[in-house]
């Protein structure tokens, strides 16, 4: 969606039922938004559920997951903040869609692919 300096601003997205890869940075916190849906969050050894316009924020070193167990598209904001935004700084914890730094945006799933089940939708203005 957007980048900076410090920060860098992504849209991702879940198919009912599904849920994304458990990361964590070292380098750079997260601001998460449920922009559509609601979201089952865990934040480091909290689980939360964020409906629509809710949010958490994520720091550094924290696991964090994000999932839709609702019957409706889930839409997520997020805003990652620091200095440091490279894809050696994802630590994959668990790797459910068999993604690597190499092929992660060829390997995404459509959110029009009902087949598949989550998507990280990467854009730069």
């Amino acid at each position: 969606m957007d980048f900076g300096n410090r920060f860098q601003a992504k849209r991702l997205a879940a198919n009912p039922d599904a849920k994304l890869n458990p990361p964590m940075h070292h380098q750079s916190a997260e601001h998460r938004v449920v922009v559509k849906g609601t979201a089952e969050a865990t934040n480091g050894d909290r689980v939360l559920i964020l409906p629509e316009h809710e949010c958490t924020f994520i720091p550094l070193d924290h696991v964090h997951r994000m999932a839709d167990l609702r019957k409706l598209p889930l839409e997520i904001i997020e805003m990652q903040v620091g200095s440091y935004f490279v894809e050696d700084d994802i630590i994959r914890l668990e790797n459910i869609y068999r993604r690597t730094a190499r092929n992660e945006l060829a390997q995404e799933p459509s959110l029009c692919d009902d087949s598949s089940p989550a998507k990280t939708h990467h854009s730069r203005a």
